[in-house]
């Protein structure tokens, strides 16, 4: 299993190409290439372009372009199933479990909770701080109040 922390954008984006290759051919997976497989599975848009070529690995996905990044799209969707998973912080899977009642669907509530995660990781980068937990959670609970008006 790799250690995200040390990989370069390349090698990290082509572990998830690497697993939905495998996933594709039925090889054995281990236990994180099997959830990435599954997300990828899970969003048909990403299919081309992870069995395209290697240049994906190395392509630039510039908001200010229009251009969605698969592998942040993703990966955020890893870190909101690790914070359902530890219901941390405290509080979210909750939340997961209202706005999946809400949307229809626990990838739907996913969705919406990974907008506000890139939000505030962006903002947290932005000035240099740990990422607000409890303003996370508000802007969460948020969504809550949105989807009832």
């Amino acid at each position: 299993m790799p250690v995200f922390h040390q990989q370069s954008r390349a090698e990290l984006r082509r572990f998830y190409i690497e697993a939905w290759r495998k996933f594709r051919s039925g090889e054995a997976l281990e236990p994180l290439e099997a959830q990435i497989a599954g997300l990828v599975a899970q969003h048909p848009e990403y299919h081309a372009l992870l069995e395209a070529s290697d240049a994906v690995t190395e392509a630039e996905y510039l908001p200010e372009a229009g251009a969605s990044n698969p592998f942040l799209h993703l990966g955020l969707h890893l870190a909101v199933r690790e914070q359902l998973s530890t219901d941390r912080p405290g509080g979210v899977r909750a939340i997961h479990a209202a706005l999946a009642a809400r949307f229809g669907s626990t990838h739907e509530a996913e969705h919406r909770m990974l907008e506000v995660l890139g939000e505030i990781l962006w903002e947290a980068q932005r000035g240099a701080t740990a990422p607000d937990e409890e303003r996370y959670l508000e802007r969460l609970r948020s969504l809550l109040g949105e989807a009832r008006g």
